[in-house]
């Protein structure tokens, strides 16, 4: 049935939607102003188990980002605490990390369309309800759809690490990215960044110990052990493979003065 579903949208006409009913290409449009984007869209294959929880699934748990109205977290996960996660890759850890911990609420952001479809595939296999899928600009997403302490957690785990200097400021981790991310993070919330790149880890540190709203929960302000609740992705597993170390960063929202 997915051979033929796959078939028949190769011959859709020139221009229409692939998913008519799933992720949005462009879901904020021209609404918002065209910044500097930390992340690179990558265009790559759609499985038909994908495509198939894509048409499925995504007007259950799947949601664009598209800045015009403020998300209700507390009805979307049945008040269960809320995570969010900026880039989850092809969605195993998140999948995993959500049936670890059915308590807490995963909102989880990407804009590659095989990763989008491939977490809402994990998560009905696995039976999850914990988890929704938003699609678009993690930094529209916080600062239009978002409501302040909104956020019980953010996790932000091996973003693009922009290693050429002139890209530098594609980096997602700056101090306008915190202040914003803070603003919806409840008092006591914890941002949890990963990376494998060195350069990248060590500004990380130096931005996040010298911003006003977080502390570093290490006694000696450095790095974390990897938490236990954050399962090896493939990824991370590839760079270990390569000699990379991978450093864990997890600071905590301070109390509002």
């Amino acid at each position: 049935m997915s051979e033929i579903r796959e078939s028949a949208a190769s011959h859709r006409p020139k221009g229409a939607p692939r998913f008519p009913e799933g992720p949005a290409p462009d879901p904020a449009g021209s609404h918002f102003e065209r910044r500097i984007r930390s992340f690179q869209p990558r265009r790559s294959r759609v499985t038909p188990g994908q495509a198939d929880a894509l048409r499925r699934l995504w007007g259950s748990w799947g949601l664009d980002i598209d800045g015009q109205r403020v998300l209700d977290t507390d009805e979307m996960f049945g008040g269960l605490p809320v995570v969010l996660e900026i880039g989850f890759g092809m969605g195993e850890a998140t999948a995993q990390m959500a049936a670890d911990d059915p308590a807490t609420g995963i909102l989880a952001v990407d804009v590659h369309t095989p990763g989008q479809g491939n977490l809402l595939a994990l998560a009905d296999k696995a039976g999850l309800t914990n988890v929704r899928v938003a699609n678009g600009d993690a930094i529209i997403l916080l600062r239009e759809m978002l409501a302040p302490d909104a956020l019980d957690g953010v996790r932000v785990y091996f973003p693009d690490p922009w290693p050429k200097k002139r890209h530098h400021k594609r980096r997602l981790i700056q101090p306008e990215f915190l202040t914003l991310v803070a603003s919806r993070m409840k008092p006591g919330a914890v941002l949890h960044c990963a990376t494998d790149w060195e350069p990248y880890a060590e500004q990380m540190l130096d931005v996040l110990s010298a911003h006003p709203d977080f502390e570093n929960t290490q006694p000696d302000g450095g790095y974390a052990p990897r938490p236990a609740f954050r399962p090896l992705t493939r990824f991370e597993g590839q760079g270990l493979d390569k000699g990379h170390v991978v450093h864990d960063l997890l600071f905590r929202r301070l109390p509002r003065a």
